[in-house]
C-alpha cells in the first residue's frame, strides 16, 4: 500500500481522494507506462468506477497505446456489460497493433453478444480482412455494410476499396472507387496499388497525374507508390517529372519519398542522378546506402561502389547482407581480393553460411578473384546448400578452367534430390564453351526438355551460339539462331560474332554486324570488332571504312581498363596510361620485360592492332596496353611469391595473353587476369585456358 501511495503522489495532486474530474483529466494525458496505468485502473475498482464504460474506455485505449494487449484483453473480460464502444476500442486497438486475427475474432465474440457493427466498426475488420487476406468474410462484410445503410461513408468505402484491391480483385476496387463520391488520398492510393499489384504501372501512373488534376496532394506513401511504377516501368521522365511536384511542395526531404527517387534512378541506370538526390538526404537509412552500392556494381561501375561503400564506414553504419552483396560484387569485378576479404569480415562468417544470397556473392568474390580454394571452402561451409548456391560453385569452377569438376558437382546436385534449373545450365554450357566440349554440350542443352523439363531461354541458346562459333561450326551456329523460338538479342549476335572473329569468317561477320546494329546502333564494340576482323585479314580500307562510319556517327570506342589490387588500394590503368605516379618505374618495368621477352623468342602478335602502321609501331601500340601497365606496376610492388590479379574491362588481346604467358615462367609468377569474357590464369608459361577465344 505504501508503494502505491508514492506512486499516487506522482499521478495525482490531491493523493487523498482525487476527484472524478482528475482521474479523467488524468486518462486523457495519457501514461508513460503500463505500471501507471494500472495504478490508476486500481484506483477506479477502489472507488467502484471499474464498470463504467466510458473510463473503461479511456483505461483500454491508453493500454493499447502502450501496446499491452494482454492487459487489456483482461479488462474486457472482467466488464459485465460491455457497451459497442468498448467492442470498436478492441477491434481497433488489435488493429492498431497488428493483431489482426484477433481483430476478426472480436468482431464475431461482438456479433455472437448480439451488437451489430457500425460505421466505426466496419473500417477496422475490413482492414484486417486486407492484411489476412480474408477476402470471404469481407464479403459477408460487404453485404452487411449495403444492408445497415453504410455504403455511403467514404471511409467505410474505401476500406471496401481496399480490401478488394489487396486481394487482386481490381475491377471490383474500381467499381467501389467510382462510387466514392469524395475520394480521398487513401482511396486515390488504394486503387494506384491495386494497379501495381496487378502489374498495370502504367495505368497507375495516369491515375497518379488524375489524382493531382482532382486538387487531391498525395502523401509521402502515394508518391512512394507512384515512384516504384515508375521504376517498374523504367519511366524516367515520368519520375522527373514527379520529383519536380515533390521539390515544389517541400517533400523532398521525406526519406521515404527520396529513398523511393533513389531507388528509382538506380533501377534506371542514372545513377548520376540517383547520387545527386542521395546527396541531398538529410537523413539516409542502410536501405539506402546498400541500394546504391549495389546499383553502381550492378552497372558496372565498381570503384564507385566501393566510394559509397567507405561513405558509409566514415558514418559508423555497419553493413547489411543487401550493402554487402553490393561491395562483394564489386570487389568482385576489380579483382580486389583483400578487399572483399576485409570487407566481409565485417559481419559475422555464419550470416555467410546461413544466408544463400551472401553465401553465393562470397563465392562469386573468391572465384572472380581466382581464390577458388576459398570459394570452395564457403561452398562447403554453406548449411543450406539451395539450387542458387549450387549454381555459384559450378559457375565458379566453370569460369576458373576447371570443367570437368564443375561436371561432377552436377553430378553430385544430381545425386542430393536438388532440382536443376535454367541458371545451372547457363553454367555448364558456359563451362563446355570455355573447355570446346561441343557433344557435351549438345547433351546439356536438349537435357533441359527432355530430362528436365526445363525450357531454354536466349541465355541458353547464347551459349550453344558461343559454343558453336568458337568450336568453328559457324554454320550450325547460324543455323540455332535462325531457329529460336524467340528473337535472338545482341548477347546471341555477339556470340556468333564472336565466332566469325574467331575463324576470320568476315562474310558471316558483316550480316552479323548489321543485325547487331539494328539493335545496339551506338555500341562501339560491334564496330570495333569488325575493324579487328578487317585489320587481322589485312583489309585494311574495309577497316579504315569502319572507322569512318564510327567517327561519322559520333560513336567512340570504349577505352580499355585494367584494375590491380595492392594493400587493399584498387588502381586503374587505361590504355597508354602516363598519369599514374609510378609511371616512370612502370614503364622503365615493361622496357626490362621486352628485352626478355624478345631474347626468349617472343613475336608480337601484330594482327591485333586495328591500324595499318609499321610493325615497329604496331609492337609499341600493344606494348602499352592497360594489362601489360598494371602487370608492371604489380610486379614492382608486390613480394616475388605474391600471386598478380589485374581485372580489365575488355576483352584481353591475343598478344597480351601470348605476352603474359611467357612472363609467367620469366618472373616464376602466378598471374591472374580476368577480362569480360573469361578468366586466363598463367602459370609457368601455360595457361588454365586450354585456348584463347
Amino acid at each position: 500500500m505504501n508503494s502505491g501511495g508514492k506512486q499516487a503522489m506522482t499521478i495525482f495532486t490531491n493523493t487523498t481522494s482525487p476527484s472524478l474530474v482528475e482521474i479523467k483529466n488524468r486518462l486523457l494525458q495519457g501514461f508513460n507506462s503500463i505500471k501507471q496505468l494500472k495504478h490508476v485502473h486500481a484506483l477506479l475498482l477502489r472507488l467502484g468506477l471499474d464498470q463504467d464504460n466510458y473510463l473503461l474506455n479511456m483505461v483500454m485505449g491508453s493500454s493499447f497505446n502502450l501496446g499491452d494487449t494482454k492487459y487489456t484483453s483482461l479488462i474486457f473480460t472482467q466488464t459485465k456489460q460491455p457497451n459497442m464502444f468498448l467492442w470498436n476500442t478492441m477491434i481497433r486497438g488489435f488493429v492498431s497493433n497488428d493483431c489482426f486475427q484477433r481483430a476478426i475474432g472480436f468482431y464475431h465474440f461482438m456479433r455472437i453478444d448480439g451488437f451489430l457493427p457500425n460505421n466505426f466498426t466496419f473500417p477496422f475488420v475490413l482492414k484486417a480482412c486486407t492484411r489476412q487476406l480474408d477476402f470471404q468474410l469481407g464479403v459477408r462484410l460487404h453485404t452487411i455494410i449495403v444492408k445497415a445503410g453504410f455504403d455511403s461513408d467514404v471511409f467505410v468505402k474505401t476500406s471496401l476499396l481496399c480490401l478488394y484491391a489487396k486481394c487482386g480483385f481490381l475491377e471490383d476496387a474500381l467499381k467501389v472507387f467510382d462510387d466514392i463520391p469524395e475520394k480521398n488520398v487513401v482511396s486515390w492510393t488504394a486503387i494506384i496499388t491495386g494497379y501495381i499489384n496487378e502489374g498495370k504501372f502504367r495505368e497507375a501512373v495516369d491515375t497518379f497525374r488524375k489524382l493531382l488534376d482532382m486538387g487531391v496532394r498525395p502523401d509521402s506513401f502515394s508518391l512512394v507508390r507512384v515512384l516504384s511504377a515508375c521504376a517498374q516501368l523504367g519511366d524516367l521522365s515520368s519520375g522527373e517529372w514527379i520529383e519536380g511536384y515533390v521539390r515544389e511542395v517541400g517533400m523532398e526531404k521525406n526519406v521515404f519519398v527520396t529513398t523511393a527517387l533513389v531507388d528509382l534512378y538506380v533501377k534506371s541506370g542514372n545513377m548520376e542522378r540517383a547520387l545527386c538526390v542521395f546527396d541531398g538526404m538529410p537523413e539516409k537509412d542502410i536501405v539506402t546506402w546498400g541500394t546504391m552500392i549495389q546499383g553502381y556494381a550492378s552497372y558496372g561501375f565498381p570503384k564507385e561502389a566501393l566510394d559509397i561503400f567507405f561513405r558509409m564506414q566514415r558514418e559508423n553504419l555497419e553493413p547489411d547482407g543487401y550493402s554487402m552483396v553490393g561491395v562483394l560484387s564489386a570487389c568482385a569485378s576489380l579483382g580486389a581480393l583483400e578487399l572483399g576479404v576485409w570487407a566481409s569480415n565485417l559481419m559475422d562468417r555464419n550470416e555467410f553460411l546461413s544466408n544463400p544470397v551472401m553465401g553465393t556473392a562470397l563465392i562469386d568474390m573468391y572465384a572472380k578473384c581466382g581464390s577458388l580454394a576459398r570459394a570452395w571452402e564457403v561452398f562447403r561451409g554453406m548449411k543450406d546448400r539451395d539450387v542458387v548456391v549450387w549454381n555459384a560453385i559450378i559457375s565458379s569452377l566453370a569460369m576458373n578452367g576447371h570443367v570437368k569438376t564443375a561436371l561432377g558437382v552436377f553430378g553430385q546436385l544430381e545425386k542430393r534430390g536438388v532440382q536443376p534449373n535454367e541458371n545451372t545450365f547457363v553454367g555448364l554450357l558456359c563451362g563446355c564453351t570455355h573447355a570446346g566440349l561441343v557433344d557435351q554440350g549438345h547433351r546439356f542443352f536438349n537435357s533441359m526438355s527432355r530430362v528436365f523439363s526445363l525450357t531454354p531461354r536466349i541465355e541458353h541458346y547464347g551459349c550453344m551460339v558461343d559454343l558453336l562459333g568458337r568450336s568453328g561450326l559457324l554454320d550450325e551456329a547460324h543455323q540455332l539462331i535462325k531457329s529460336m523460338p524467340m528473337e535472338p538479342n545482341t548477347i546471341v549476335w555477339g556470340a556468333l560474332l564472336g565466332g566469325c572473329r574467331l575463324h576470320k569468317n568476315t562474310d558471316l561477320a558483316e550480316h552479323v554486324l548489321n543485325q547487331l546494329i539494328v539493335l545496339e546502333p551506338w555500341n562501339s564494340g560491334n564496330y570495333v570488332l569488325l575493324s579487328n576482323i578487317y585489320s587481322a585479314s589485312r583489309k585494311w580500307d574495309d577497316a579504315e571504312k569502319i572507322r569512318s562510319i564510327m567517327i561519322d556517327r559520333g560513336i567512340k570506342k570504349l577505352r580499355g581498363s585494367s584494375w590491380i589490387e595492392i594493400n587493399g588500394v584498387v588502381h586503374e590503368f587505361l590504355v597508354g596510361d602516363k598519369m599514374h605516379p609510378q609511371s616512370e618505374k612502370i614503364y622503365a618495368e615493361l622496357d626490362e620485360l621486352s628485352i626478355k621477352l624478345k631474347a626468349a623468342g617472343f613475336v608480337h602478335t601484330t594482327d591485333y592492332v586495328l591500324f595499318d602502321i609499321e610493325e615497329e609501331e604496331k609492337e609499341q601500340f600493344l606494348g602499352c596496353h592497360s594489362e601489360k601497365l598494371a602487370l608492371a606496376f604489380g610486379l614492382i610492388n608486390t613480394p616475388p611469391n605474391d600471386v598478380i590479379r589485374i581485372a580489365k574491362n575488355l576483352r584481353v588481346c591475343g598478344d597480351c595473353h601470348e605476352a603474359m604467358k611467357l612472363v609467367s615462367t620469366i618472373t616464376g609468377r602466378e598471374i591472374i587476369v580476368r577480362d569480360n569474357n573469361r578468366f586466363h590464369c598463367f602459370i609457368n608459361g601455360s595457361c588454365s585456358c586450354k585456348d584463347f577465344w
